[in-house]
């Protein structure tokens, strides 16, 4: 999988519509983002990834293609040292969405 493939995959998942969500969430500008889509990404700056893999919840391994294991950023939570099945995961990620959504409302 690109890493196309994957940040696709993970907008999906963390339920991010399109470019423009994943930057207002994130903190990374919209041509920062436009470029990975244009120019590649091979010269992305470790700063950016952590920003993504920060907001997509998963490690700077999966997001640099060097896993294919998702893992959550250990930074950005702490679970006591659970472990958590990827059905578990999504209901957690849901979860979140839902609060989340509760705020604009």
């Amino acid at each position: 999988m690109s890493f196309i493939d994957r940040l696709e995959y993970l907008m999906k998942k963390n339920g991010i519509k399109n470019k423009s969500e994943l930057a207002r969430v994130s903190d990374i500008p919209y041509t920062t983002i436009d470029g990975f889509y244009k120019k590649g990404s091979d010269n992305i700056k470790l700063s950016t990834l952590r920003k993504l893999a920060k907001c997509l919840h998963c490690s700077l391994d999966y997001l640099t293609e060097d896993s294919d294991i998702i893992q959550p950023n250990t930074a950005a939570a702490h679970f006591d040292g659970e472990e958590f099945t990827e059905d578990e995961w999504e209901e957690i990620e849901k979860f979140k969405m839902f609060v989340k959504s509760k705020r604009s409302q």
